[in-house]
């Protein structure tokens, strides 16, 4: 299967298509059986042409719903970038997470660091109030 755009395209046209040759030939069965004289012969034909049709539509989105689910689920596959754009945004995402943990590090070392002088300078005046 091709995954170039226009082949695409032209692939869903194709199917298109086949839709409206199915509903036509589902038209003209029930036209023939509508008649008052109508040709079994002929209804049988428009009804083998529309079950060929309307097999050959079914196949033909089976394989372009089979491709959308690759696309959408990140497999990877020919002509594809989702999958190596997912992994870039991913990448992002723990780049930014990883950052944050950091100055969440940061900020505790900095208020440790800040209580810990804190204490150190309250030390001396305790200990002179706990003397008298």
């Amino acid at each position: 299967m091709t995954h170039n755009p226009l082949d695409k395209i032209n692939a869903l046209d194709a199917i298109e298509k086949d839709i409206i040759l199915c509903l036509q030939s589902a038209g003209q069965a029930l036209q023939e059986l509508g008649k008052e004289k109508s040709s079994l012969k002929a209804a049988e034909n428009h009804t083998q042409l529309f079950i060929k049709s309307l097999q050959s539509v079914e196949s033909k989105l089976s394989e372009q719903i089979n491709y959308l689910t690759q696309v959408s689920t990140g497999q990877p596959h020919e002509g594809s970038g989702y999958a190596s754009t997912k992994v870039l945004q991913m990448a992002w995402h723990r780049i930014h997470h990883a950052r944050s943990k950091v100055r969440e590090l940061e900020d505790c070392k900095a208020k440790y660091t800040q209580h810990a002088a804190a204490r150190q300078q309250q030390r001396p005046g305790e200990f002179f109030n706990q003397q008298q």
